[in-house]
């Protein structure tokens, strides 16, 4: 048996064919990178707040920027899984086929 094939007779579509390993990458990339941002802005906001006497807004800051990596790390892992809820109709051979050329001459 060659490596890679199907044995159980399903089809492949491409609807749920996999992204490739470089877009996956770049994807979990940017949403690390998104929240990691939107960490320093807490830190900062915490900061500014703090310093403008907003007591109650900076704890709700510093809270976000606390939980955030360990979002961003479960985000960054998060392998995206395509699947469709229908099914193909019809099994592999109840369609009728083609008649061969000999069928023709006759």
């Amino acid at each position: 048996m060659a490596r890679g094939r199907r044995t159980d007779g399903d089809a492949v579509r491409i609807t749920t064919a996999a992204a490739s390993r470089s877009e996956d990458i770049a994807a979990r990339q940017k949403r690390y990178l998104l929240s990691m941002s939107l960490r320093s802005a807490c830190f900062v906001g915490a900061v500014v707040a703090a310093l403008a006497g907003l007591d109650w807004l900076w704890p709700f800051l510093i809270a976000g920027a606390i939980i955030l990596p360990y979002i961003a790390v479960v985000l960054a892992n998060a392998t995206t899984m395509r699947s469709d809820s229908f099914e193909l109709r019809g099994a592999p051979g109840s369609h009728p086929e083609l008649p061969t050329a000999a069928a023709h001459r006759d």
